[in-house]
């Protein structure tokens, strides 16, 4: 069972996962020794905490920066104990090790009492969905052992506890230095009458694997084998919910296509005939179809993974600067990284104090309530449904700067478009040649290039230079000009509905790319919503977009600017060192 330890720094967080390490027996033999000697060579007084904090900066300071792991077991259970930093600055490490644990001992300090720290580490417990804790009220011998501050401490959290859904197993009075209320019972605090934190913790509930939960098994990777098995694609991935059988029909989000489990393989061992919740597995599919990391796999038959651009969530952010609208971040769901903004905000809450505030960005250690609106759609779960899939984290530049769950669909402009496309998916006839056996036989994977901008701008030069030079590199691709299918496709429709004609360019680009081929498309000024209707009529992933034009698009929107000055075949050139770059094409 993974148990997370968290609380204020220097409330002793350490000593008590020393002193359990100790009193159970489940130090390494001499290590007792070794840093006892270690200490008296440095003229220091022994501490517990340093059987845990194993590094030279953290020793030096005496504050837990990185998140130290260590095993011991009960008569009822192991346990992987996850010590997470409780400093401020280190909130970051806090909620990675957090986000693992099934529970939580959450230490609190019987001399400072409640600090606006311990309330922190409480909120971000419940937004990880760890609902149940031990409080241990630590360092009762600097307080004479007395009942009533422990009273007052066990009132004042109990509240705030309650307010954020958290289920305290059981408030403990300790002293991790002297070994009390540890693992026995101590005869200095004879007024109390529960449990030790041992004996405490062996009271938690250890949560089944969500197997009866829908199956989601989020895409790490595709791997392709060769030799023996010729061809043979192993899509990979860990399952986070459900059971999978073999045979069984999938459909992998947001993309909505579909297939049949032909093998569940393991690594290194043998076949199996189902996979569930917990595992990593890797399955071959009976169609093969492109599926790209960061789709999720659900079973066709069960309730799927919600799909859309916008979500409604509870963001808790750590960044150096506050979360700002307008200024684009990565949203991280699974194995999923999709350019992301700050959309409306519809309170700030302190996770201290638990008191809102209307703001128009998120503060650093405060938790909005917010609208997150992504580049591209994704698939997920409400957090309270699946938590696997219900929580991400936000990156800006290079930094893991917020955290997140998502509270709540919002349907967004695409929603009917993408139902029919899943309709699609389900009914598409596919032929004896497969995905793969085009892109053996072709050279590369299909693929829409969409070059767009003003009006006015030269494309279809580019365009048409790109088509030879890719043609005359051996790959097999056509130039689709949307002028063609208003001449003819869309010979029905009036000028007006625009959003139709996009659809259809999208329609019949998803043909051809399905026969294997690479289509170089133009359209003038297509707009953000245009774009987006074309990405789900096809995939995200087998879309190239290019604009071109004095005014550049944003790259979390385009996957390439190109200036109408420069020479077409320099343009081209551009298009086609980046398509090199691009694994899928």
């Amino acid at each position: 069972m993974n148990i997370a330890i968290v609380g204020h720094v220097d409330h002793g967080k350490s000593t008590v996962i020393g002193r359990l390490l100790a009193d159970t027996g489940s130090l390494p033999e001499g290590k007792m020794k070794q840093v006892k000697d270690k200490c008296r060579k440095e003229s220091r007084e022994f501490e517990y905490a340093f059987l845990l904090d194993a590094l030279k900066d953290e020793q030096s300071q005496g504050i837990t920066i990185d998140i130290a792991r260590c095993f011991f077991k009960t008569g009822k259970r192991d346990y992987l104990i996850l010590d997470a930093p409780g400093h401020i600055e280190f909130l970051k490490n806090m909620v990675s090790g957090a986000a693992r644990a099934e529970a939580a001992i959450l230490v609190i300090d019987a001399k400072e009492g409640v600090r606006e720290n311990s309330k922190r580490h409480g909120y971000l417990l419940s937004m990880l969905g760890v609902e149940q804790a031990i409080i241990c009220v630590n360092k009762m011998d600097l307080v004479g052992y007395g009942e009533k501050i422990f009273e007052k401490i066990v009132e004042e959290y109990s509240k705030f506890l309650k307010k954020i859904g958290i289920r305290a197993m059981e408030f403990v009075p300790v002293s991790a230095l002297k070994g009390d209320n540890i693992a026995e019972a101590s005869k200095k605090m004879s007024w109390f009458n529960g449990n030790s934190i041992l004996s405490a913790l062996d009271s938690f509930e250890k949560a089944p694997p969500p197997i009866k939960k829908p199956f989601r098994m989020p895409v790490q990777d595709v791997y392709r084998f060769t030799g023996n098995e010729n061809g043979k694609r192993i899509v990979a991935g860990r399952v986070e919910s459900g059971l999978l059988e073999k045979g069984t029909e999938i459909v992998f989000l947001p993309s909505g296509k579909r297939s049949r489990i032909k093998t569940i393989e393991e690594f290194g061992g043998e076949m199996r005939e189902d996979v569930s919740a917990g595992h990593s597995t890797g399955v071959t599919l009976k169609e093969q179809v492109y599926v790209p990391r960061g789709e999720i796999m659900c079973i066709a038959s069960e309730k799927p993974a919600f799909v859309s651009s916008t979500v409604k969530a509870n963001v808790f952010w750590m960044g150096k600067t506050p979360m700002v609208k307008g200024r684009e971040y990565f949203l991280k769901l699974g194995t999923a990284r999709v350019a992301a903004k700050l959309g409306e905000v519809f309170s700030i809450i302190d996770a201290s104090s638990l008191s809102k505030t209307s703001k128009e960005s998120i503060e650093r250690h405060d938790v909005g309530r917010c609208m997150i609106e992504c580049a591209s759609q994704i698939a997920f779960d409400q957090f309270k449904e699946i938590k696997a899939t219900g929580r991400f984290v936000i990156v800006d530049g290079f930094d893991i700067a917020g955290g997140g769950i998502i509270t709540e669909l919002v349907e967004d402009s695409q929603g009917e478009t993408r139902e029919q496309v899943i309709k699609r998916e389900g009914k598409w006839e596919r032929g004896l040649v497969s995905y793969n056996d085009r892109v053996t036989k072709y050279g590369h994977a299909p693929k829409l290039i969409i070059l767009t901008g003003k009006s006015g701008v030269d494309k279809k030069s580019i365009a048409k230079q790109l088509e030879r030079k890719l043609f005359e590199s051996g790959r097999v691709v056509y130039f689709l000009g949307i002028g063609n299918l208003l001449r003819g496709l869309d010979a029905d429709i009036i000028k007006s509905r625009r959003d139709e004609h996009i659809r259809r360019l999208g329609e019949v680009s998803h043909i051809l790319m399905d026969a294997g081929l690479i289509v170089v498309a133009t359209a003038s000024d297509l707009e953000e919503e245009d774009l987006r209707l074309l990405e789900t009529v096809t995939n995200r992933e087998s879309v190239f977009i290019v604009n071109v034009g004095k005014e550049s698009l944003e790259d979390g929107l385009v996957d390439l600017n190109l200036d109408p000055g420069t020479e077409d075949e320099k343009n081209v050139e551009k298009i086609v060192k980046l398509l090199k770059l691009n694994p899928s094409a």
